[in-house]
């Protein structure tokens, strides 16, 4: 476990606390961009991959 505080990464990040807080909540929808910022504050990698939507049905 990191033991990273709401107002340290919202700090690094610059993703203020509440946007921080509702995503915590399930309430937000966080950009592509705003996940880039806590992941690089995390030392995290987002990682897209590309749902097959040719499989059998």
């Amino acid at each position: 476990m990191l033991q990273v505080t709401q107002e340290t990464l919202a700090e690094l990040s610059g993703v203020g606390l509440r946007t921080l807080k509702q995503f915590e909540s399930g309430k937000g929808n966080p950009t592509l961009m705003t996940l880039q910022k806590i992941c690089d504050v995390l030392g995290l990698e987002i990682c897209l991959k590309l749902k097959d939507i040719t499989a059998n049905k």
